[in-house]
C-alpha cells in the first residue's frame, strides 16, 4: 500500500510528522537537511519573476543518503537549476527500512530533505542512475510518494517521471515505469525541459487550458528529438522472442533520441557551491571533473563509449573550482575525477601548480584510479606533497596479457611491474590493482594469472624498497556487457562458473606462503552480476521481472547485505513464463550482428558498424591477431561516428597557462 496518505498543501512541510518519529530510525541525521550551500526557496518563486510560472523538480539519487549526496551529477543539475528564479529544484534520498516502516504506518509520503516537501506535488521527479540495481528503489520512492506505478495510469497532478544518467542509455526495462528519459550531459537540457514545462504550465492556465494535458507536454518534450518518451513508440517481438520493430506511434515523435553533449565544460564550473554532508558519507571531499569523455577504447567500457568526446577544462578554471570549492565547502580533500584524470593535456601543470598554491596548508589532492601507461612518480609526488600518500590504484582489468588485448587495455606485465617498482622505489607501501573475471573468450588461466601477477607485483616491491611490509590487494569485478560497446554483442558469464574461477584464484593466493599474507584478495560473487546484466540488456519484458521483484520485499539491491539472488530468480521465472525468453536468455547468450537491440532507436552516436567491427577485432585478437585501437586524442579519427554524428569534436590543451599562488589577504 503506498504511503502518501496525508495530504499536506502543495508547499507544506511534513518534517512536524517527522521529527518525533526521528529517534526511533538509525541514521536520523540523514533526513533532517540543512547541509551546508543547500537551498530552499519560496514555492511559488517564479511567481515574482519575470517568468510568472514556477516550474518545481524533486531530483533522486535513488540510494541512501551516505551515498547520494555525494553524487556530483545530482549536485550540478541542483545547483543549475536553483540558480534560476523561477525553478525550484530539492533534493530526496532512498529512505532506509526502518524509515520506510514508520512513513507506511504513518501516512507520510517520499518527502525531499531541503523542504520536506511531498514529492508528488513537484512538476518533475528526476531521478539519476549510475547503475541498474537502484531500479528498485525507484519503484519503492513511486509508491511511497503516492504515484502511480505504472506511467499510463498517472493522473493529470502527478509528476513526470524523469530518467538519466548512464544507465538511461538503455532505459526499455524500466519503460514502464517512467515518462521520459534523458540521454547524455545534464546542464543544459534540463533548463530546456524547464522551459517547456514552463510554456505548458502557461498555456494549461489560460483560455482552453483544458484540453492542455499531461500528454501535451510529454509530446512537446518528445517532439524536440532530446527526449525519450517510451509510451510514444511500440516495441515488436518476432517469434524466437528477439525485438522485431521499436517504431513511433503517433506523428512527429522522432525515430531515434539523440544524447546531449556539453561542449564547453569552462562555460559551466559546477558545483560552484559543493554540499557538505550532516551525516558521514562515502567520499568526504570536494571533487572537480577536470574532463570529461574517454577515447582509450577499452570494449568493455560503456562509460567510455557513451561520454565521447574528450572535452577538457582549462587549467585556469580547474584551479578556479578548486579555490571556489575550498573556500565554500571548507573540505581538506580535492579529488580530480574524470574516467582517467592522468590523461589531461596539462595534468602535469595540474598537479604542480595546485601542489604550490596549497603548500603547506591542510588541503591535500588526489587522483581516482589511474592508467599504468600514464602514471609517472614525478606527478605521484605533487599529489602527496603535503604529506597525505595514500595507497595508489592501477586498473590492468584483464589477468593475463592475451587478455588485455582483446579488451583493448594496452597494458603489458613488464608496463605494470615497471610503474609498481618505482612507485614502491619512491616510499609508496601500498598498490592496489582492479581486474574483471568473466570477460569475453576467456579462460581459467586467465584469470590464474592474476596471481601470478601479484606475486611479481610483491617480489619487485620487497626487492626495489628493501622491506617486507609492502603490500598489494587484489580486487576483482565481475564482467557485465552494457548497450553501446563492443562488448554489448557478447555472452555473458553465468554465475557458478564465475565464483569458480574466483574460488580457484583465492585459493591459489591464500596458499602462497611466500607471498600470500602481502597479497589482499577482495571479490564478489557472481550473482548481482547476473542481475545487472539482465537490466543492463534487458527489454521491456524486463519490467515485470523487475515490478515482482520490489513486490516481494527487494530494495536496496546494489548492497550486498540486501541483494537477493533467490528473489530474483524466482520473479524471472514467475514473469517471464510463457514469453520464451528467461534469465539466462538475457544474459548468457550471445547476441548477433542482425538482432535488434532493445536501445537501437536511442542515438549514443557511436556508429554500430564501427561498434561490431570493434567487437570481431576482439575475437580476432583472442585468436592471436594483432589489432590494436589507438586513442583518437593523438592519432588521427578511426571512425567512431560520435564526431561528425553529434557535430561535436574533441577538445584538449595544451593552453600554455599556469596557476599562480592564490595571494594571501
Amino acid at each position: 500500500m503506498s504511503a502518501a496518505t496525508v495530504h499536506a498543501g502543495s508547499d507544506a512541510s511534513v518534517f512536524h510528522l517527522l521529527e518525533p518519529r526521528l529517534p526511533s530510525v538509525s541514521k536520523p541525521i540523514q533526513y533532517v537537511g540543512g547541509e551546508l550551500n543547500s537551498v530552499v526557496k519560496e514555492w511559488d518563486c517564479g511567481a515574482a519573476s519575470e517568468q510568472g510560472e514556477t516550474v518545481r523538480w524533486a531530483l533522486m539519487y535513488p540510494d541512501a543518503y551516505e551515498v547520494g549526496l555525494p553524487n556530483q551529477g545530482v549536485q550540478i543539475l541542483y545547483e543549475v537549476l536553483n540558480e534560476r528564479d523561477w525553478i525550484l529544484a530539492e533534493r530526496t534520498y532512498a529512505v532506509w527500512p526502518d524509515m520506510e516502516a514508520v512513513m507506511r504506518e504513518d501516512g507520510i509520503g517520499q518527502f525531499t530533505v531541503d523542504g520536506h516537501r511531498l514529492v508528488r506535488n513537484f512538476d518533475v521527479f528526476g531521478l539519476s542512475f549510475s547503475t541498474e540495481l537502484g531500479y528498485t528503489n525507484m519503484l519503492n520512492a513511486l509508491d511511497l510518494a503516492g504515484i502511480a506505478m505504472h506511467a499510463v495510469d498517472r493522473g493529470e497532478d502527478e509528476p513526470i517521471v524523469l530518467a538519466g544518467g548512464h544507465a538511461a542509455f538503455n532505459p526499455e526495462p524500466i519503460a514502464d515505469f517512467i515518462d521520459a528519459a534523458v540521454l547524455g550531459d545534464g546542464e543544459e537540457v534540463v533548463l530546456k525541459i524547464s522551459e517547456v514545462v514552463r510554456e505548458w504550465k502557461r498555456d494549461k492556465a489560460g483560455p482552453g487550458g483544458s484540453a492542455i494535458n499531461r500528454d501535451e507536454l510529454l509530446r512537446r518534450l518528445a517532439v524536440s528529438g532530446g527526449v525519450y518518451v517510451p509510451k510514444f513508440y511500440d516495441v515488436t517481438y518476432a517469434a524466437d522472442g528477439t525485438i522485431e520493430a521499436v517504431v513511433p506511434n503517433r506523428p512527429g515523435i522522432p525515430f531515434r533520441v539523440r544524447k546531449h553533449t556539453l561542449m564547453d565544460l569552462d562555460a559551466w564550473p559546477y558545483p560552484a557551491a559543493p554540499l557538505v554532508p550532516l551525516a558521514e558519507t562515502v567520499h568526504e571531499r570536494f571533487s572537480v571533473e577536470i574532463f570529461r569523455g574517454c577515447t582509450r577504447g577499452c570494449r568493455f567500457c560503456q562509460a567510455g563509449m557513451i561520454t565521447r568526446p574528450v572535452r577538457e577544462r582549462s587549467i585556469t578554471t580547474i584551479g578556479a573550482m578548486v579555490e571556489n570549492g575550498i573556500r565554500k565547502s571548507g573540505f581538506e580533500e580535492v579529488g580530480l575525477l574524470s574516467l582517467s584524470s592522468a590523461d589531461h593535456s596539462e595534468i602535469g601543470e595540474v598537479a604542480k601548480d595546485l601542489a604550490d598554491r596549497y603548500e603547506g596548508s591542510n588541503v591535500s589532492l588526489s587522483l581516482p584510479s589511474t592508467r599504468v601507461d600514464a602514471f609517472n612518480i614525478s606527478l605521484a609526488n605533487e599529489f602527496s606533497r603535503n604529506g597525505r600518500r595514500s595507497g595508489l590504484t592501477f586498473a590492468p582489468e584483464g589477468g593475463s596479457e592475451r587478455m588485455r588485448k582483446v579488451i583493448n587495455k594496452m597494458v603489458t606485465e613488464e608496463d605494470l611491474i615497471a610503474t609498481v617498482a618505482a612507485a614502491y622505489s619512491h616510499g609508496w607501501r601500498q598498490v592496489k590493482l582492479y581486474f574483471m573475471v568473466g570477460l569475453p573468450t576467456e579462460t581459467d588461466e586467465d584469470v590464474l594469472q592474476v596471481a601470478d601477477l601479484a606475486r611479481r607485483v610483491i617480489q619487485k616491491g620487497r626487492e626495489v624498497s628493501g622491506r617486507n611490509d609492502v603490500r598489494c590487494t587484489v580486487s576483482i569485478g565481475g564482467f557485465v556487457p552494457k548497450a553501446h560497446t563492443p562488448f554489448q554483442w557478447a555472452a555473458q558469464l553465468d554465475h557458478e562458473t564465475t565464483d569458480a574461477r574466483l574460488k580457484k584464484l583465492r585459493d591459489i593466493v591464500r596458499d602462497d606462503k611466500k607471498y600470500g599474507r602481502a597479497i589482499g584478495f577482495r571479490y564478489h560473487d557472481g550473482k548481482p552480476g547476473t542481475i545487472e546484466g539482465l537490466l543492463s540488456r534487458g527489454d521491456r519484458r524486463v519490467g515485470r521481472v523487475l515490478e515482482q521483484v520490489w513486490r516481494d520485499g527487494g530494495r536496496f539491491d546494489g548492497w550486498s547485505e540486501h541483494f537477493s539472488y533467490d528473489r530474483w530468480e524466482n520473479a524471472a521465472a514467475q514473469a517471464l513464463a510463457g514469453t520464451g525468453v528467461d534469465l539466462d536468455w538475457y544474459t548468457t547468450r550471445e547476441r548477433t550482428y542482425d538482432e535488434v537491440m532493445p536501445w537501437d532507436h536511442l542515438d549514443s552516436g557511436l556508429d554500430k558498424d564501427w561498434l561490431w567491427g570493434d567487437w570481431e577485432d576482439a575475437l580476432a585478437v583472442a585468436e592471436g591477431a594483432d589489432v590494436e585501437i589507438e586513442d583518437c586524442r593523438w592519432t588521427p579519427c578511426y571512425d567512431c561516428g560520435v564526431c561528425p554524428e553529434m557535430n561535436t569534436e574533441i577538445q584538449i590543451g595544451p593552453t600554455g597557462q599556469r596557476l599562480l599562488p592564490l595571494s594571501v589577504v
